[in-house]
């Protein structure tokens, strides 16, 4: 199936294997699994970017060339990748610096599987006991005619071509919000619109945790608590929200916190209930509040989590404890009632102004005039 990136997929492999290339993209099954995954390039910055299980490969066919894998050697004598270096230069790559584990241990291959349900090849092979990583090699090599072609290269090249697809999408979305901070103080509706429009099922998660982070933040802004060890002497305090950082590898499954009240807020988008008790579990059992980017009732996204862990869980006390430390849902309606309420106390191009500042943080944003200058 062709989409709009399609066509830049294809330039990269005119570009390496010429003639041969319409042959390539028609045969090789980890193109084709790319060419889905890069559906959203040119859908703007609100698009998911599916970059977890790109840069699971990436990685892994960046070190099958560093060691010349693609021109000569018998790959099947390699060693393997380390877990460690493939997970720090996720890391490193542009959107990876929140990446986690999941899509080179498992869920890059279980989702190439549902694509090639009858494909005799796994993507990514690993040892458990040494944790080292190959490419499946019968992947990366296709045979057109008589002719065979690796195809490691030029996988690199689309995949950089799609990471820098998706920066120029975000580099557009914070000028877009710089020009609305210019014209908002004449039009403010078209500031509220744009925010609300950043309220959706399909935004691009971290553009929900921005958002989220923002509106919460000036929601909770004006909210008081006295607090002190002796009764008269009590101290005055503003609830302030904090955003943890852009990483969260060790953040113990935090977004944001608040103080002082000491609040833990997760943002999420799934309903899988073994992630949320696997944050709770981070924290010993803390209670948390869950950021959930779905429009459905609050009542009815605990029922489910409480549902489908009554199936796996057969004792209710257990499941019970996990659910008290639920300490509030948040969903897509209530963000917005909060912030039409920040709105109406006179945050709105506050809100923006955070919107933009957490942006640029996230994506490595540099102001090109600034550097120009």
């Amino acid at each position: 199936m062709e989409n709009i990136f399609t066509a830049n997929i294809k330039s990269v492999l005119e570009k390496h294997f010429g003639k041969n290339a319409d042959d390539i993209f028609d045969k090789s099954q980890l193109i084709q699994y790319i060419n889905e995954k890069t559906r959203s390039a040119n859908k703007g910055s609100k698009s998911r970017s599916s970059f977890a299980n790109l840069y699971a490969i990436y990685v892994i066919i960046e070190d099958y060339i560093a060691n010349g894998f693609d021109q000569k050697g018998d790959y099947s004598k390699y060693e393997g990748a380390a877990f460690v270096k493939l997970f720090k230069r996720q890391r490193e790559l542009p959107f990876g610096s929140k990446l986690q584990n999941h899509a080179l241990n498992n869920r890059m291959n279980s989702e190439f599987q549902k694509y090639f349900p009858s494909s005799e090849f796994i993507p990514i092979l690993r040892n458990h006991e040494t944790n080292r990583y190959w490419i499946n090699e019968n992947l990366l090599k296709i045979k057109v005619g008589k002719a065979n072609f690796n195809v490691a290269k030029a996988i690199i090249e689309i995949i950089d071509e799609y990471s820098k697809t998706k920066q120029d999408a975000f580099q557009r979305f914070v000028k877009s919000c710089e020009e609305l901070q210019e014209i908002g103080k004449t039009t403010p509706k078209k500031i509220e619109e744009f925010v609300i429009g950043l309220l959706a099922p399909n935004v691009d998660a971290r553009l929900f945790e921005i958002v989220s982070y923002s509106i919460l933040k000036y929601f909770y802004h004006d909210q008081q608590i006295f607090w002190g060890y002796e009764l008269e002497k009590l101290n005055k305090e503003n609830l302030k929200l904090y955003k943890t950082g852009r990483t969260n590898a060790n953040d113990g499954g935090i977004d944001f916190v608040m103080k002082p009240l000491g609040r833990f807020f997760q943002v999420t988008e799934t309903l899988d209930f073994k992630k949320y008790f696997l944050d709770i579990d981070k924290i010993q059992k803390y209670p948390i509040t869950f950021v959930i980017k779905s429009t459905e009732p609050t009542e009815d996204l605990l029922k489910k989590i409480r549902d489908n862990a009554s199936k796996t869980y057969s004792i209710k006390s257990i499941v019970d404890t996990y659910m008290d430390c639920i300490e509030e849902v948040i969903n897509i309606p209530t963000l917005n009632d909060r912030f039409n309420d920040a709105v109406k106390q006179g945050y709105l191009n506050k809100i923006l102004d955070e919107v933009v500042i957490q942006s640029k943080v996230e994506f490595n944003y540099e102001d090109t005039d600034e550097d120009e200058e």
